[in-house]
């Protein structure tokens, strides 16, 4: 079936009201008809099957067959901080950590970003980012739409990640991989972890110095030199992994 998001504002009653662009994808583009079932998620914590009930011209209304979970979740709330990379590499990296499982990113402002956003280019870039957030997770059948921050500096993103249970910090000079292996099982059962990503050329010693006095943990992930693109996939993916629910 196919799944469509919807606020729980809509989603009182016996019926869910579905508005927006999902309004001419389910009329015109997938052709559906009255009776036909869908998928509706709340974006929080439930999962709705539905029934086509009736065609507005700008509304689909659907009646609620049955109620579930977000099943498709990972139990912990994983928070992407990405450095903010050159040209169009942010798209692909909010595309495949949503498809990942990530729970929310945040673009930071480093020393060595080459990228550098002012108050309206950023507000744009977001938009752009939350609408490819949003078609990655229908395209993975997400039970959430992860959403993507407005940008911080270092700062301010070691400041909203103090109240997480860990955060770590890929770093090609941390320690060996049998201390990596245990940061990372470490991992498993806690809440809330946040994963600090460096732009090209990564971050400076004075960056990690100052994460590490913030608690954020240094993992390594081999003696090769990720690119920032591949270095939050890895660290998502051996995660995805380690904590996906049976």
């Amino acid at each position: 079936m196919y799944r469509f998001f919807v606020t729980p504002q809509q989603t009182g009653g016996e019926n869910i009201i579905i508005t927006g662009s999902d309004v001419n994808h389910i009329k015109n583009v997938l052709r559906m008809k009255k009776g036909e079932h869908i998928l509706v998620s709340d974006g929080m914590e439930r999962e709705y099957e539905c029934q086509i009930t009736d065609f507005g011209e700008e509304h689909v209304e659907a009646k609620i067959i049955d109620v579930f979970g977000i099943a498709a979740e990972l139990p912990t709330k994983i928070t992407l901080f990405q450095g903010l990379p050159k040209s169009d590499k942010m798209e692909w990296i909010i595309q495949k950590a949503v498809e990942l499982g990530v729970y929310e990113v945040v673009p930071v402002a480093t020393k060595r970003a080459v990228v550098k956003l002012d108050t309206k280019k950023a507000k744009k870039k977001v938009e752009r980012w939350n609408a490819i957030a949003l078609s990655a997770a229908k395209q993975a059948k997400r039970g959430i739409i992860p959403e993507v921050k407005p940008v911080m500096t270092l700062k301010e993103a070691f400041g909203y990640a103090s109240s997480f249970d860990s955060s770590i910090l890929p770093y090609e000079d941390a320690k060996g991989m049998e201390h990596s292996r245990q940061v990372l099982a470490s991992l498993k059962g806690k809440k809330r972890i946040g994963i600090f990503i460096g732009p090209e050329g990564g971050f400076e010693e004075s960056e990690v110095a100052e994460a590490m006095g913030q608690g954020i943990m240094p993992v390594t992930l081999g003696r090769r030199i990720l690119r920032t693109e591949t270095a939050g996939m890895a660290v998502l993916s051996i995660l995805m992994f380690q904590m996906e629910e049976e």
